[in-house]
């Protein structure tokens, strides 16, 4: 499962799961709770004086799987807007938001997995596995999409690492301590 943000096309969230259940969804969705909440919190505080209708708030697009809606009804249902069984054609149809950024990045995914011709020895290889990619898609390869610019750049987070970014990011991580 992955969050990715339409704009930055920054992964917000991910989860590597063998199955999409209620509470394999709400775990996925407490993730960019407990990264974003209090970003969508100031949001929702500056529109919730306006109509319904009128309100701008921070909209969740997903596919027509119902444990995604349960999940988020639980966790942000007042202070954010679901675009809820949207799928991949409804680019074509002109609506504001679609899941092609996921769906994009799942096949890209897959591509990858593909390759690798021995499989993963385990679960948590796997999962190791995919923390590193979405490393990698955040802050070192840049997108055409986005002018050259890694997602966290466009998303403001800018760590200054220079031409070897993924060198760079090894070493911020390490003096960190993290």
């Amino acid at each position: 499962m992955n969050a990715i943000d339409s704009e930055s096309k920054f992964i917000l969230a991910h989860l590597f799961v063998e199955k999409r259940t209620k509470q394999k969804c709400y775990e996925f969705l407490k993730q960019i709770k407990d990264s974003c909440y209090e970003q969508i919190l100031e949001i929702y505080k500056r529109e919730k004086h306006k109509k319904v209708r009128d309100r701008k708030l921070i909209e969740f697009t997903c596919d027509k799987f119902a444990n995604y809606k349960i999940a988020f009804m639980k966790l942000f249902g007042r202070v954010c807007k679901l675009n809820f069984g949207i799928s991949i054609a409804y680019q074509k149809h002109g609506v504001k938001h679609n899941n092609n950024a996921i769906e994009r990045h799942n096949g890209k995914t897959k591509d990858r997995i593909k390759n690798i011709r021995s499989g993963f020895k385990s679960f948590e290889v796997a999962k190791e596995f995919m923390d590193l990619r979405r490393t990698i898609h955040n802050f070192v390869n840049p997108h055409q999409q986005l002018n050259e610019k890694t997602p966290a750049e466009i998303a403001g987070i800018n760590l200054k690492l220079g031409r070897n970014k993924l060198l760079n990011l090894i070493q911020f991580i390490a003096k960190s301590g993290r």
